[in-house]
């Protein structure tokens, strides 16, 4: 008889989210969704057989009608916190991505505001919002 313990699975998996970081004069862009009081990063849950990238890319275009090619993505961070709105223990896992375009962000039929964001702004913001902007600001890009 084997008596080696296989550990349970999480009781709360991760919630696996890739977001863009479209940075512009020391601010980054955020986002406030329908129905939504919280400011949010662009970006979402990666589908599956999606690589992160693809998702931020794909995320941008469908929150804030901005086209990003995946491979110009800068990976910056990731970011594991307990995930707004969910049971305490359920985090989200949110990959980062730094992204440039000259085109200008406006909201789409997901989204009813656009932000642009300084570390002054973490009370608008969920856990992972909070610490994006903190790493961001900690790494000297925005204020």
């Amino acid at each position: 008889m084997n008596d080696t313990a296989v550990p349970a699975p999480p009781a709360h998996p991760d919630i696996l989210v890739a977001a863009v970081a479209l940075i512009r004069d020391r601010r980054v862009l955020m986002v406030t969704a329908r129905g939504r009081d919280v400011w949010f990063m662009p970006g979402g849950k990666i589908d599956p057989g999606e690589s992160e990238a693809d998702a931020a890319a794909r995320e941008a275009w469908e929150e804030v009608t901005v086209r990003l090619d995946p491979a110009a993505l800068e990976p910056l961070f990731t970011v594991l916190i307990q995930a707004h709105g969910e049971p305490d223990g359920r985090l989200v896992r949110m990959a980062v991505f730094g992204a440039e375009t000259p085109d200008d962000p406006s909201a789409s039929a997901e989204v009813s505001a656009v932000h642009w964001a300084t570390s002054a702004d973490a009370a608008h913001c969920p856990p992972a919002g909070v610490e994006v902007l903190r790493l961001l600001h900690a790494a000297g890009r925005i204020d």
